[in-house]
């Protein structure tokens, strides 16, 4: 039940190009390039997320985006 509730916030946060666990801005993250032109980001509090440069938007990576 409380997933439910922070779910939608946690969407809000990360479409705003924040961290949803430390709030801070994923630009600020170090940055890897990837082939797929997307970036792989690494966020200070350790959290892994991929920016796709078409969309323009943050999402969560994949355990198997992780270790690449």
């Amino acid at each position: 039940m409380i997933k439910r509730l922070l779910a939608p916030v946690q969407a809000w946060i990360l479409l705003q190009g924040k961290c949803p666990g430390c709030g801070k801005h994923l630009s600020l993250g170090r940055k890897f390039e990837r082939s797929d032109n997307s970036q792989k980001i690494i966020c200070s509090c350790g959290r892994i997320y991929i920016f796709d440069k078409r969309k323009g938007k943050y999402r969560r990576a994949a355990f198997t985006e992780a270790g690449n």
